[in-house]
C-alpha cells in the first residue's frame, strides 16, 4: 500500500475547560438498548460511560461518541456518528505516550503492539525491554505513522491524544483504513489523580475493568493516607516548580496546571499566581518568563523543584548553578532544599499518587539525603 495522506480542509484547535461539556448523546441509536447504569469516576470529568445491557458500553469524550460492542454481539445497523469499538481489541497503536503506562499499570502492556515514540525517548524499563524484544515497534511520530505498519501488524484499535487535532489528516487517514480512532483528554483532567482514572477506561476497552479498578483503587488510596488537608494555609511551604531553557528563559507551570495542584494536594503552596505570570488563556500547561520575573517571585521560596524532563537529570547545585548563577542568592540554594525530578515521572502516569506522597514528605521535613523518594532526589 502507498503511503499517502488525505489533505483536510483546515486544522483546528480546541479549547476544554477542567470541567468537560459532553455533547447530546445520540439517543436514536440507543433508544432500542436498556440502559443498565454508569461508571462511577472519582477524579476524572473528561469522559463518561453507561453501560447497557448485554454487555454493551457508550464511552463520550467531548465531542465524539463510541458503542463498546461485546465479542459474540451485532452492533446497531445504523449507527450515526458513533464510532463502533468491536471486543476483543488487541493490538493497539499508542500514540499517546503517557497512556502506556496506565496499561503497565494493570497489566496488559502486551496489547499495545505500536507507539509513537522512539526507544531513545523512554524512560520506563517495562516499555524500552518490549522495543528491544520487538514486542512493540516504534512505527514514526503520531503525525507521520507508518500507515502500512498498522495494516501489516492487524491494527484494531488507535489511541491519539489532542496532539493530533494539529494534523487532522493523520485521524482521517487511520478512520479512512476502517480502524477506529480515539483521541484521549486526560492532559485536560484538573486533579491529578483524574489522569490516572483513564486507566479504568482502557480496562472496560480490553474486558479487564476489575484489574484496572483494583490498581487504580490501591493507588487512589496511596493518594488518600496523605495529610496534605491538615495543614493550615499560613503553614504551607511555598515552592516552585522549572527549568532552564537553552536561551535563558525560566519555563514553569501555569498555576492551577496538575502539577501545581500535586503540590497544592501534597500540602504546599504553589508559588505564582497567574497576576505574577500573566497567563494568556491558551491550552498550554507551561509558560516561559524572564529570570528576573522568576527571581522576584521566587527568590523567598521555601523549596526549588527542578523539571528534569526538559533538559535531563541534575545531580549537583554546581550543575543547576551553571545554567543559571543568578539562583546563587536564592534562600533555598543556601539552605540546600532544592530537589530534581527523576525523568520517568511524566511517563509514568501511574506515579501521580507517589510523586504527591514525595512531595509532602519533603515539605513536611521528613526527607532525609538518604531517603529512596520515587520521583525526586536532592541536588548537592
Amino acid at each position: 500500500m502507498k503511503k499517502r495522506i488525505i489533505a483536510a480542509a483546515s486544522a483546528f484547535f480546541l479549547v476544554i475547560n477542567s470541567s468537560c461539556s459532553f455533547k447530546k448523546e445520540n439517543t436514536d441509536v440507543l433508544s432500542g438498548m436498556k440502559k443498565t447504569g454508569s461508571m462511577e469516576l472519582y477524579y476524572a470529568d473528561q469522559f463518561k460511560v453507561d453501560y447497557y445491557e448485554d454487555g454493551f458500553s457508550h464511552i463520550i469524550i467531548g465531542d465524539d461518541e463510541f458503542l463498546l460492542v461485546p465479542e459474540g454481539e451485532d452492533a446497531p445497523e445504523d449507527t450515526g456518528d458513533i464510532t463502533i469499538l468491536r471486543q476483543p481489541i488487541d493490538n493497539i497503536y499508542a500514540a499517546s505516550s503517557s497512556s502506556v503506562d496506565l496499561f503497565d499499570g494493570f497489566g496488559e502492556l502486551d496489547r499495545i503492539k505500536m507507539i509513537s515514540t522512539a526507544k531513545k525517548d523512554w524512560c520506563l524499563p517495562s516499555v524500552t525491554e518490549a522495543l528491544e524484544n520487538e514486542d512493540i515497534s516504534y512505527i514514526g511520530k503520531y503525525s507521520a505513522p507508518d500507515y502500512e505498519a498498522l495494516i501489516e501488524n492487524d491494527c484494531d484499535f488507535v489511541l491519539e491524544n489532542s496532539m493530533i487535532w494539529h494534523t487532522p489528516e493523520v485521524k482521517e487517514q487511520i478512520e479512512r483504513l476502517d480502524i477506529p480512532v480515539m483521541v484521549e483528554l486526560s492532559s485536560y483532567e484538573s486533579h491529578p489523580l483524574g489522569r490516572m482514572e483513564w486507566m479504568r477506561l482502557y480496562g472496560l476497552l480490553l474486558g479487564k475493568s476489575k484489574e484496572a479498578d483494583e490498581y487504580f483503587k490501591k493507588k487512589s488510596d496511596l493518594f488518600e493516607s496523605a495529610v496534605a488537608d491538615e495543614i493550615p494555609d499560613n503553614e504551607r511551604k511555598k515552592a516552585a516548580f522549572f527549568s532552564v531553557s537553552p536561551n535563558g528563559y525560566i519555563n514553569t507551570r501555569k498555576p492551577g496546571d496538575y502539577i501545581s495542584k500535586m503540590i497544592e494536594l501534597a500540602g504546599g503552596k504553589y508559588i505564582f499566581t497567574g497576576k505574577d505570570l500573566n497567563v494568556d488563556d491558551n491550552a498550554m500547561s507551561t509558560i516561559n518568563i524572564q529570570v528576573e520575573t522568576f527571581y522576584e517571585s521566587a527568590k523567598d521560596a521555601d523549596y526549588l523543584i527542578y523539571n528534569s524532563t526538559v533538559d535531563g537529570r541534575l545531580d549537583s547545585m554546581e550543575q543547576l548553578l551553571e545554567k543559571c548563577s543568578i539562583l546563587k542568592d536564592f534562600k533555598v540554594v543556601k539552605e540546600g532544599n532544592v530537589w530534581c525530578t527523576e525523568q520517568n515521572m511524566f511517563q509514568q502516569t501511574t506515579g501521580a499518587a507517589d510523586m504527591i506522597l514525595d512531595l509532602h514528605t519533603i515539605f513536611i521535613g521528613e526527607a532525609n539525603d538518604n531517603e529512596q523518594l520515587s520521583y525526586l532526589h536532592r541536588l548537592k
